[in-house]
């Protein structure tokens, strides 16, 4: 007895180290973490190198499988964005992913209800915006996900209240909930490092916390309910106490009868006297506010006259006819609205360009939306005409500004897209003291670059039959949201532009290809990013881009940036530092070389020989390849330059 008892504890380990071994061979690696993944997702087609499991993922930093981001050998990430996917996000497969920290599956077709990542503690980024999650997010949802400091559910249809528990995140810095039907009360955030919360177009009411009081306005725009800095006060609220029977005493007993009659007189004066106050008030406010109402712009009611004239026109020989009526281009099938909401707004111009005006207005839910008018795309068919535009309505990405709708009669065309809040890059570049801004600093110009050059390669991804699918890159068309991450607007207009117009005056026909023989080519958009890269590095405006037609002139920005480097532009970089923005302020060590190797793209993006100019997709990997140093202490900007330059003299 004594024999079998000492067999079973000698016993014992060996068995629970099998266990142990079993369990540990069963253990799932990363390929099959990923093909299980994979299976709870639907239209994954674009995910066809997710096949082989006896491959490694990832070789360093390089990847093998598409959409995965790799560190060290680890999958660190998954970047899913734009690929129609649809499924469930099985957070529960994704525990295994010990080094995960990235998750970004913007712009799909996601439904339902917000995936469970709290399970997933080691997250710092989530970007699930553009999707259609609806629902209430469960309160606790983020709930011990200390890690996370960027979260992205914009343009989706999440409901209810915004989840306490994103106010008790110690690390978070980017909030966007733009875009939702969330309700109720905004949370109180304290998070010191949080500098971007966007809860614009929901249904929010209640006061801005103070914590939040610094905003920008716009981040709370198209919520009716939401009052205090920096919108307008809140209304004050006056809460009357009366006396009850329940008073013990009669505090008059003890009181002489003159002091009860000043008393009596006072409370009948002093109604009076406020009541007068209130209503001088009310009269001031209605005169003020009339006074300040924005007046709606003539050019964008006369739409809706002339439609109203061509519809009573109509009426004296056949039946009224329905109210024009906006296209909407996207499949989705979220709020609509009509063009006479747009029309009922006031409208508040913007700015003209070079094909007409664009006008801020907005819907009846308080949502901002941009309006523009076209008059230049007469000379092309309906049919055409409504082609090309389900083709625009068809492109989805993070840096290029999405058609909403557009309304078509045979004179002018209009375009509805969201607002962008940031204004244009042309603004923050050249026109950023008037407005009491700072200037744009190293590390968001880079951010910029790249993200221009990630969504003008994804426009000649998708448009390839388009020569150049973009064909009116400048600065003023690079709009910047409230992240400065970049929207391409006004691309792919080509086609749908009068020919003399266009000619007259696209970017694309500024080109060196175009000016000495006449044609556009597929590198023209690579000339047009060369010479925005010109501009970001230098602050210097493409003053030839005001010239009509193919205007040669004053010298071109490309001309002065080599004017300024001269044959050998380590040397001269060292004496004519002034080739770069000041504006950029401080850099980091190292950041010098960074900027120059930046410079050289652009220069080599504007070859005036088509043949020895890069091509997009070789401008688009260098670009890319550029990273950010560590930011100097003493924030010296040109002596940073000038050391990385003398580092470089030395090899």
């Amino acid at each position: 007895m004594a024999f079998r008892r000492q067999l079973q504890l000698d016993i014992q380990p060996l068995i629970l180290l099998l266990f142990s071994m079993v369990s540990i061979s069963y253990a799932l690696s990363d390929p099959e973490i990923l093909l299980k993944f994979k299976s709870s997702l639907t239209n994954h087609t674009a995910l066809k190198s997710w096949e082989n499991s006896s491959n490694p993922i990832c070789n360093g930093e390089r990847s093998n499988w598409i959409g995965v981001v790799c560190q060290k050998g680890a999958v660190l990430g998954l970047k899913l964005e734009n690929m129609g996917l649809l499924g469930t996000i099985d957070a529960n497969t994704l525990v295994a992913l010990s080094s995960l920290r990235t998750l970004n599956f913007m712009n799909n077709n996601f439904n339902g209800s917000i995936p469970e990542f709290n399970k997933l503690t080691g997250l710092r980024t989530i970007f699930l915006s553009y999707n259609r999650f609806s629902g209430d997010i469960p309160g606790n949802a983020f709930k011990g996900m200390v890690r996370l400091n960027k979260l992205y559910l914009s343009k989706n249809r999440f409901t209810g209240p915004i989840p306490a528990s994103l106010a008790t995140l110690p690390r978070l810095s980017d909030l966007k909930l733009d875009g939702n039907r969330f309700s109720g009360e905004i949370p109180v955030f304290k998070q010191e490092k949080l500098h971007v919360v966007d809860l614009s177009n929901n249904q929010l009411e209640g006061p801005i916390p103070a914590s939040l009081s610094k905003m920008n306005a716009d981040m709370f725009a198209g919520n009716k309910g939401v009052c205090g800095a920096p919108l307008k006060a809140c209304e004050a609220t006056v809460t009357i106490i009366f006396p009850t029977s329940t008073t013990p005493a009669d505090p008059r007993e003890n009181v002489s009868p003159n002091f009860m009659n000043k008393i009596s007189m006072w409370i009948i004066v002093i109604p009076i006297v406020v009541g007068v106050f209130i209503l001088l008030a009310i009269v001031a406010f209605v005169i003020i506010n009339q006074c300040k109402k924005p007046v709606p712009d003539p050019k964008l009611k006369a739409i809706k006259v002339e439609d109203r004239a061509s519809a009573a026109s109509s009426n004296e020989t056949k039946p009224a006819e329905a109210a024009p009526k906006l296209t909407f281009v996207s499949d989705d099938d979220g709020d609509k609205f009509d063009l006479q909401d747009l029309l009922n707004g006031s409208a508040e111009i913007l700015g003209s360009g070079c094909f007409g005006s664009s006008y801020r207005t907005s819907l009846p839910d308080g949502t901002a939306m941009v309006v523009k008018r076209y008059k230049q795309m007469n000379g092309v068919g309906k049919e055409d005409f409504q082609e090309h535009m389900r083709r625009i309505g068809r492109l989805r990405h993070n840096n290029v500004l999405t058609l909403v709708a557009y309304y078509y009669r045979k004179d002018e065309k209009l375009f509805v897209c969201d607002f962008v809040h940031n204004c244009s890059l042309a603004v923050h570049l050249h026109a950023h003291q008037t407005l009491g801004q700072p200037g744009l600093d190293w590390p968001t110009r880079l951010k910029i670059v790249k993200g221009v050059a990630k969504g003008l390669a994804y426009l000649h991804k998708e448009l390839p039959s388009l020569i150049a699918p973009h064909g009116h890159l400048k600065s003023s068309n690079v709009l910047l949201n409230e992240s400065f991450e970049p929207l391409l607007a006004d691309y792919a207009l080509i086609p749908v532009i009068n020919a003399e117009s266009a000619h007259e005056l696209m970017v694309a026909y500024k080109s060196p290809e175009y000016v000495q023989h006449g044609r556009v080519t597929k590198k023209t958009d690579v000339w047009s990013l060369g010479v925005l890269i010109l501009e970001i590095m230098t602050g210097k405006f493409p003053s030839n881009f005001l010239l009509k037609g193919k205007g040669n002139g004053e010298e071109d920005i490309v001309t002065w940036v080599k004017s300024k480097l001269g044959d050998d532009d380590r040397e001269t970089l060292l004496t004519n530092l002034e080739v770069f923005d000041r504006e950029m302020g401080a850099i980091g060590v190292g950041d010098g070389k960074t900027m120059k190797q930046l410079l050289k793209i652009g220069l080599s993006c504007c070859e005036d020989d088509v043949q020895k100019r890069i091509d997009l997709k070789e401008a688009v990997g260098r670009i890319e390849g550029l990273k950010l140093r560590n930011m100097s202490n003493d924030g010296e900007f040109f002596s940073a330059i000038a050391s990385d330059c003398e580092e470089d003299m030395k090899w």
